[in-house]
């Protein structure tokens, strides 16, 4: 299959969207799936991906660094330019990673040419915009993405929550896609003594956020446990929030940015992993958590609910109930029978939810994308 993936985030910044873009075109390259990448152009993008012998190359569109949050960047580019790309390719499909501008662009593309799409819902860009201050867009923008994604011939939502909250706003054809882990790096073996004496060198329980140091993530939230007796925060990710995040939690140890072995290792050798953010569409480090021994705890609002077993796994909080969240670290921080076995129904519940499995399951949704186009090209 000739697959095209649009991103509209994607290298040198990693986040959620970059990373399940690159899981899914590994497994489709390694499978012999001719796969390209249209994504905005940034200092630091590499000319193509390679899996071993395969490669698949990256498409760079116009692009400007988002006002406030210059890692990201928006779309500049024209219906002309990406129509072209797809007359170059003539794909089979057309994958839409959290379709925005680059999106709706190609979105227009792939009706005029004829070509099935499957877009993904990864960012309540929506709620960013509330969060953001600009609430009298926020239905706005529920339009524009209304748009977008009627367009495509199947939509994915990564959560119940998620289909539920866009199928409320009138986008249709939504089905549910998860996300997958890779259990092989993030797993218990990565627990590093040696760090963890340097992390807590007192002896201290470690409880570990991974995500931007940004509003939409909430992350001052966690300043509620600074003063847990024999508690230390880690906090693991950048963003345009770390000074001021910095300054309300001396004692937190700052990690800055991390992926790979590096980020499985430190969130391996800590105790306990608390996720802060309201508007995680799914929320893939609770996963990668969860894969490498620790229970979670994060607010009981989207993505969340579905992946964290309440009482099993970890504990949901009340949105905006601090007490609560405090509450919760102290019982599983306290109880170290009760954490261990907590942990390991964490790493159990993820251990089959592996990339290869969730690609195969984006193919399905690809040959049904084809088969609703045709009988939508027949009907009319």
């Amino acid at each position: 299959m000739k697959i095209l993936v649009v991103a509209e985030s994607f290298l040198p910044h990693m986040n959620g969207v970059t990373n399940s873009v690159l899981r899914v075109v590994e497994c489709f390259a390694l499978s012999g799936h001719e796969v390209r990448i249209v994504a905005p152009g940034a200092p630091g993008i590499p000319n193509e991906l390679t899996f071993g012998a395969e490669r698949v190359p990256i498409i760079p569109v116009l692009s400007i660094p988002m006002m406030g949050y210059g890692q990201v960047r928006m779309s500049a580019t024209t219906n002309y330019r990406i129509r072209s790309i797809i007359d170059d390719f003539h794909p089979d499909v057309v994958h839409l990673a959290c379709p925005a501008l680059l999106g709706n662009a190609a979105s227009k593309a792939a009706v005029k040419r004829g070509i099935p799409t499957v877009a993904i819902y990864q960012t309540d860009l929506p709620g960013y915009t509330r969060k953001y201050g600009a609430p009298v867009l926020e239905e706005a923008m529920w339009m524009f993405l209304r748009d977008i994604h009627n367009r495509c011939e199947v939509n994915l939502a990564p959560s119940s929550s998620t289909r539920n909250q866009i199928v409320e706003h009138g986008i249709e054809r939504v089905q549910i896609w998860r996300r997958g882990v890779d259990t092989s790096q993030f797993s218990p073996s990565r627990r590093s003594d040696e760090l963890r004496e340097r992390l807590a060198p007192n002896g201290e329980k470690l409880v570990v956020y991974v995500g931007r140091l940004a509003a939409e993530k909430q992350v001052e939230d966690l300043a509620v446990l600074e003063s847990l007796p024999n508690v230390r925060l880690v906090i693991v990710g950048e963003g345009p929030l770390e000074a001021e995040l910095r300054a309300a939690m001396p004692g937190a140890y700052f990690a800055g940015f991390k992926k790979g072995a590096e980020l499985a290792e430190i969130v391996a050798t800590c105790d306990l992993f608390v996720h802060t953010g309201e508007l995680e569409t799914f929320c893939q480090t609770i996963q990668e958590a969860m894969a490498s021994g620790l229970p979670a705890i994060a607010p009981r609002s989207g993505g969340p609910i579905d992946l964290i077993d309440h009482s099993r796994t970890g504990w949901l909080y009340t949105p905006g109930k601090l007490d609560e969240l405090r509450a919760y670290v102290e019982d599983l921080l306290g109880d170290d029978a009760k954490r261990e076995h907590f942990a390991a129904a964490a790493q159990d519940s993820v251990r089959q939810r592996t990339w290869p499995v969730l690609a195969e399951q984006l193919l399905g949704f690809y040959r049904e994308a084809a088969r609703v186009h045709e009988a939508s090209a027949q009907a009319a």
